[in-house]
Parts: C-alpha cells; structure tokens; sequence
C-alpha cells in the first residue's frame, strides 16, 4: 500500500497541473455562414505589353553584392584535392578468446547435462534465471524456464537443438560435461 501523504502529494500536483492548463481556444458555438463582401478584394490592372521581370540584371551595379555570381562564372576550390585510397588500410586487432567477451557470472556449477524438449532447466534455479551453458562444441546463453533434473549427477536439462550445439556430439549421445554459469 502507499502512504497516504505519497498518494495526497500526487493528488494535489494533478489539481494544481489542471488549474494551471489555458482554456481552449476559439468559440463555443459555430460561425454564422456570411457571403464575402466584394470590398475584401482588391482588384490590380497590369498593362498586356509591359516588359516581363526577370531575376538577372534586375539590379544596378549599387545594388550587386561584393563577389555576386554570373551565369558563366566557375566555381574552384582552393588547395589541392584529397588524396582518395586505392586499398583500405590493413588493421592489427589483437587475439581474443571466445569466451572474453562474456560477464563474469555470479557463480559456476559443472556437471552433466541432457537435453530436454520442453526448454532450459536447471537444478535448484528458479524460472527466470539467467544460465550460461558451456562445453565442448561452445556456449549459449539462456533463460530457465522450469526447476530442473532430479538426479544430483545432472545440473541442467537443455532444449535438444541447444544440447547438440553445446554437447558438439553425434546425435546419439544423451549426455555431456558442461559448466554452468549463472548470472
């Protein structure tokens, strides 16, 4: 439960937030439909030979800006153009192991895994708990979704397709040697 000067604090924020908020612009009821009165307009004669206005030579010498553009002008850069690559530049990355980039988990459990289709399970984990399981064939990293094997020997029951690809076994085999590590 909250308390309640918690509850009353938010209480009076919203009523203040609300008092502070403008009313709404415009008028409650609709406008009255009005003819449009011929005086709005302004009418505007042009002469039909009058000499068409274009943009260039508009403006006197006076009215040119310092270093204005012509239409035949050329427009150069200054300095020497960038050298381009022919080739990218070889790189020196140093050696990592696969295993580097993983967070250090919270504690290690090893012992024998199976696989299981109905997920990831583990022995004395909740659902919910985040595993990293390792052998042979690599790593992965999982959730577990229900409490796992009974037998003391076995500490995690995997997914079957997840079980081959860390067991990196022949598809008979039922069990592997892994390390769990939990986060």
């Amino acid at each position: 439960m909250r308390r309640t000067a918690v509850v009353a604090t938010a209480a009076l924020i919203a009523a203040l937030a609300l008092i502070g908020l403008p009313e709404p612009a415009g008028s409650r009821t609709p406008s009255i439909a009005r003819d449009l009165q011929a005086a709005a307009f302004t009418s505007v004669t042009m002469q039909a030979d009058a000499p068409a206005i274009s943009a260039a030579g508009t403006f006197d010498a006076a009215q040119r800006s310092a270093g204005f553009l012509v239409e035949t002008a050329a427009l150069v850069e200054r300095g020497v153009a960038p050298r381009v690559p022919k080739a990218r530049p070889a790189v020196a990355l140093p050696a990592v192991s696969v295993a580097s980039e993983w967070k250090k988990p919270l504690y290690t459990v090893s012992g024998w895994a199976t696989f299981y289709n109905n997920g990831t399970t583990a022995m004395r984990l909740p659902a919910g708990t985040v595993v990293r399981i390792c052998g042979a064939g690599g790593c992965l990293l999982r959730t577990v979704t229900d409490y796992g094997p009974v037998k003391k020997t076995r500490v995690v029951d995997m997914y079957q397709p997840d079980f081959f690809a860390v067991c990196g076994c022949a598809s008979w085999s039922g069990t592997t040697l892994v390390t769990v590590g939990i986060y």
